[in-house]
């Protein structure tokens, strides 16, 4: 009898003491929320903050869900972008939105996202408040699993190392060597292939232009290993099913690891092994010829990056020089090699779909480039060439690669638009918002492009200058590290191409639709006839 009232009195206590614990849990929630609620409201009326009036309203006001199914099914039918734009056409520059999958306001305080195509919270976003937004965890997750921790999925001071570690690569002397990319022209020319090549990254190219004239041919590898051209087909298919797979991640958040994606993961798994084996050769290089200076061999490497035996300069023979971590050469290559493959040949894909169907602009490209009298540009030459400028500008601005962007409040901040009656007051972003913006819809304000922004019209770049309101390649001090490397290499092509034919014909007369992945190109290809003045 006195075990079982022991025993009771003991369960008793212990249920007192869990309840205890529970109601001090509880309090010390309350006070935490009460305090992050007066400290809210204190930035509030410091910055004279007022609320966003106008909301897109899902249908799921929980996760919005229906925000997310929306966002596939739109890109599949290839209207994603012509939907966001319609939504700030009709909610304004600025407006509140649930990105869908994550918690509602009453759990995290605030909105779930703010929609943005004001250049000015644009700049606040990637310059005036730098370090208050960044990447979070919406990047990470989702990007991670192929790319690491590089440059694009990194913030704070694993970025400002990225940054260091890439920078000197993308120096003039690197941009203005165009011997290698003549060279693959002179395949280009005969093939005009699909797929490009990655010699600039890897030291060796993939021979993707050569696989297409010599079917099952072996090629050398930079570790002078022969590979198959099946492997390197492999590889680009690999790198496609890898960015859909981390876009899915980063559509679904943790609805992703619902189900299995043997695919993707395969993929990835893929990529990284091809990559991985020359980074162990480089690597490998790089530390004989440590050795061989350490034992009076006398063997160094020039700060451009040619060797004394006249090799010339390879990327990642570069980043073998500033790390031996072979994770981080592999994160930045595949990061640099992401940015890098299909921006510059979805810019080029856009801009020739327009000039297929523009004569009066390729007449004037053929103007503009005959000064050079059939001479390939050098570097030097290429800024001489104005209208090709135009035309490029014209094309990033119309069709940007990179049509869509966001990042995530680091804490508590603020934009300087947005909130109030007439959406001119500052807007208070709570801890974890995510501030999103369509660049494509940003390119089409009429206030900054005029009535006819829609269309493709070259000669406004003779006078237009513009800012914040013109963001092919990000701003801030995010911008593309490789902003001025893709502008060479896509005017240089461009040049050749209009030297090389002499005249343009349209072979698909559908429109421009859109397939947008983490770029965005013509959804049904582009179908050109490229004739030569003999022919």
């Amino acid at each position: 009898m006195d075990s079982n009232n022991t025993a009771k009195a003991s369960m008793g206590a212990s249920s007192q003491l869990l309840l205890g614990l529970i109601c001090a849990l509880l309090l010390v929630l309350a006070v935490k929320r009460a305090n992050l609620y007066l400290a809210r409201r204190r930035f509030k009326q410091q910055h004279g903050c007022r609320p966003v009036q106008r909301s897109f309203r899902n249908r799921d006001p929980i996760l919005g869900l229906d925000a997310v199914w929306n966002q596939i099914q739109r890109s599949k039918a290839g209207t994603l972008l012509e939907w966001l734009h319609w939504r700030n056409l009709t909610y304004g520059p600025t407006f509140a939105a649930r990105m869908g999958l994550r918690f509602p306001g009453w759990l995290g305080g605030g909105a779930d996202a703010i929609v943005t195509t004001d250049p000015e919270n644009i700049k606040t976003v990637l310059a005036t408040r730098f370090k208050d937004y960044g990447h979070g965890d919406t990047r990470t997750g989702s990007f991670g699993p192929l790319l690491g921790r590089g440059i694009f999925v990194v913030d704070g001071a694993r970025w400002h190392e990225s940054r260091a570690l890439l920078r000197p690569n993308f120096a003039r002397e690197q941009i203005a060597d165009l011997d290698a990319l003549e060279r693959h022209l002179g395949l280009f020319f005969s093939l005009l292939p699909r797929r490009g090549d990655v010699a600039f990254l890897f030291g060796t190219s993939v021979h993707s232009l050569r696989a297409l004239r010599e079917s099952g041919g072996l090629v050398v590898g930079a570790n002078g290993q022969a590979a198959t051209s099946a492997s390197d087909a492999a590889f680009a298919e690999a790198m496609n099913d890898a960015q859909a797979d981390i876009l899915m991640r980063a559509r679904l958040s943790w609805m992703y690891h619902l189900r299995s994606h043997p695919r993707g993961a395969a993929a990835i798994r893929f990529a990284h092994t091809y990559v991985d084996r020359f980074v162990e050769e480089a690597v490998r290089q790089r530390e004989a010829l440590d050795l061989e200076k350490g034992g009076g061999g006398g063997g160094s490497s020039s700060a451009s990056g040619t060797t004394p035996g006249g090799d010339k300069y390879v990327f990642l023979r570069e980043l073998a020089k500033a790390t031996k971590d072979r994770r981080v050469i592999r994160d930045e290559l595949l990061n640099i090699l992401l940015a890098g493959r299909d921006t510059t040949a979805s810019l080029l894909s856009n801009l020739f779909f327009v000039l297929a169907r523009r004569p009066d602009v390729w007449a004037k490209l053929k103007a503009d480039v005959a000064v050079l009298e059939g001479r390939p540009p050098t570097y030097e030459t290429l800024k001489k060439l104005k209208y090709v400028r135009y035309c490029l500008n014209e094309s990033l601005r119309t069709h940007p690669v990179v049509p869509l962007n966001n990042k995530q409040a680091l804490q508590d901040t603020l934009l300087p638009r947005g909130g109030g009656p007439d959406g001119q007051s500052p807007l208070f972003v709570p801890k974890g918002t995510v501030v999103a913006w369509s660049i494509y819809t940003l390119h089409r304000r009429r206030e900054f492009y005029g009535d006819d922004a829609d269309e493709f019209r070259p000669e406004r770049w003779e006078a237009l200058r513009p800012s914040w309101e013109y963001l092919p390649f990000n701003g801030g001090p995010r911008i593309c590290v490789g902003q001025q490397y893709a502008l060479t290499e896509a005017a240089y092509v461009t040049t050749r191409l209009v030297q090389e034919f002499e005249r343009i014909e349209n072979r698909d007369p559908g429109p421009w639709v859109e397939s947008v992945g983490l770029t965005v190109c013509s959804r049904n290809g582009v179908k050109v006839g490229l004739y030569r003045a003999s022919s």
